[in-house]
C-alpha cells in the first residue's frame, strides 16, 4: 500500500512538472507566433503596422503594452509599444525612448522599430542579460510618429518621397506640412531651417506648433527624471549623430557621447561590414536646429542620438526591401550597445545625474546662446 501511495505521488509531481514545461513552451510559442508570422523583410502600410502592434501586445502581455500619447494633425493616433518586465525588488524603473518615422519617406526607420521589438520579444526569455535590463528599464517604442505623412507616401509614386507632416498651409501659401524634426523646442529656428513653408526644412510657425512634435515633448517631458536615453531613427547616410545641431553649442558630456557612439558603430560594422560615422550634425552632415535629439539632451536626458540608417546615396530613401534585414540587424546591434552601456552605468556603477536639475541648467544656457546667435537658413 505504501509503495502504491509513493508511486502515486511521484506520478503527480511528474505531471505537475510536465504541465509547467508545457505551459512555458506554449507561452513561448504564442509569443514567437505573434512576431514570426509577420514579414519583417517587407515595408508595411500604416494599417498593417497598427494591426502588428495589437498582435504583439496580445501575444506578449507580460512584456508589451501600448498607449496612444497624441494625435496627428489629421486626427490619427500616435501609438507606442512599451516593453518592460516587473522589477522583482519593486524599484523604480528607468526609461529608454526609441522613435521612428518622423520623416515620412524614410521607410527603413519604421521597419527598424518593428525589427527592434521583434528581436526583444523573441530573445528576452532566453537571454538573461536582456531579461535583467527589461526588469530595470521600460523601453518605449514609437514605430511611426509622422503617421499622416507616412500614409501619404503610400498613396502613389508621386508622393513616395514626401518628408514633412500634412498640416495645412499657412496663410498665403499652398504648401502643406512642417519638418517635424525642426519643430522641437531646441534652439528653434536658429540654423539649418527654412521659414518658407514650401521648403523641406520648414520649421513651422513656432516651436511645438505641430501636434506630433508637441506630443513627444509632452510625453517624454513628463518622464525626464527617469529617462536615460533617447534614440531617434532616420535615414540615410550611415551616421550616428549626437547633440548639438548648432555648431556653437556642445553637449557637456560630448566626449562620452562620442565614445559610446563609436563603440556602437564598431559593433555595427562587425555585422555586415557597413561603416557608420559618429559626430555632431555640423561635423559630419550639416547644422540644424529644432531636432528631437537636441531637445532631449537639452532637457537633461544624458544620452541622445540620431541613427541615420543605410545607405550612403545609391538608393537613399528608396532602400530596396532586400536590404531591410541587414540594415536592421546592424542597427539593432548598435542600439543595443548604447542601451546596454547606459543600463550598466546606471545600475552597476552609480546612477546618472538627475536629469531635471541638469536640464534646467542646460535650458538656461541654450536660451542665452540662442539669443546671441544669428538665425540661419538652410535649403
Amino acid at each position: 500500500m505504501e509503495k502504491k501511495t509513493l508511486t502515486f505521488w511521484i506520478l503527480c509531481v511528474f505531471l505537475l512538472i510536465l504541465s509547467g514545461v508545457s505551459e512555458t513552451s506554449n507561452s513561448l510559442v504564442e509569443s514567437l507566433g505573434s512576431t514570426q508570422s509577420y514579414d519583417y523583410s517587407k515595408y508595411h502600410s500604416m494599417d498593417e503596422i497598427y494591426r502588428w502592434m495589437e498582435d504583439v501586445k496580445r501575444g506578449n502581455p507580460e512584456l508589451v503594452s501600448s498607449a496612444v500619447y497624441g494625435h496627428t494633425y489629421e486626427g490619427r493616433n500616435i501609438t507606442l509599444l512599451k516593453l518592460g518586465l516587473e522589477n522583482p525588488e519593486g524599484r523604480e524603473k528607468k526609461v529608454i525612448w526609441v522613435d521612428c518615422g518622423i520623416h515620412a519617406r524614410e521607410w527603413i526607420a519604421p521597419a527598424f522599430c518593428q525589427w527592434f521589438v521583434k528581436e526583444i520579444v523573441n530573445s528576452y526569455k532566453t537571454n538573461k542579460k536582456l531579461e535583467q535590463m527589461l526588469q530595470n528599464l521600460d523601453v518605449y517604442v514609437t514605430p511611426v510618429i509622422n503617421v499622416d505623412g507616412y500614409i501619404f507616401t503610400w498613396a502613389n509614386d508621386s508622393t513616395r518621397l514626401w518628408r514633412k507632416s500634412r498640416s495645412t498651409p499657412p496663410p498665403g501659401s499652398s504648401c502643406y506640412g512642417v519638418d517635424l524634426n525642426r519643430n522641437f523646442n531646441a534652439n528653434w529656428g536658429t540654423v539649418g531651417v527654412s521659414f518658407d513653408s514650401c521648403a523641406n526644412t520648414y520649421c513651422g510657425k513656432s516651436p511645438g506648433s505641430e501636434p506630433e512634435a508637441q506630443a513627444v515633448m509632452d510625453f517624454v517631458g513628463r518622464m525626464v527624471n527617469q529617462t536615460l536615453c533617447f534614440l531617434t531613427i532616420h535615414s540615410a547616410g550611415q551616421l550616428i549623430l549626437l547633440p548639438y545641431g548648432h555648431p556653437e553649442i556642445s553637449a557637456p558630456n560630448y566626449d562620452e557621447l562620442v565614445s559610446v557612439g563609436e563603440a556602437a558603430a564598431a559593433k555595427m560594422k562587425k555585422v555586415h561590414g557597413m561603416g557608420y560615422t559618429v559626430g555632431t550634425s555640423p561635423q559630419i552632415l550639416y547644422p540644424n536646429s529644432g531636432s528631437s535629439r537636441d531637445w532631449a539632451r537639452l532637457i537633461g536626458i544624458p544620452f541622445s542620438y540620431t541613427f541615420e540608417l543605410r545607405d550612403k546615396g545609391e538608393f537613399s530613401h528608396l532602400l530596396p526591401e532586400e536590404q531591410i534585414q541587414p540594415a536592421c540587424e546592424e542597427a539593432y546591434v548598435g542600439a543595443l550597445s548604447i542601451i546596454t552601456y547606459v543600463h550598466e552605468k546606471t545600475f552597476n556603477s552609480g546612477t546618472l545625474p538627475n536629469a531635471s536639475v541638469f536640464g534646467v541648467a542646460m535650458m538656461i544656457w541654450s536660451t542665452v546662446m540662442a539669443v546671441s546667435l544669428t538665425t540661419g537658413v538652410m535649403v
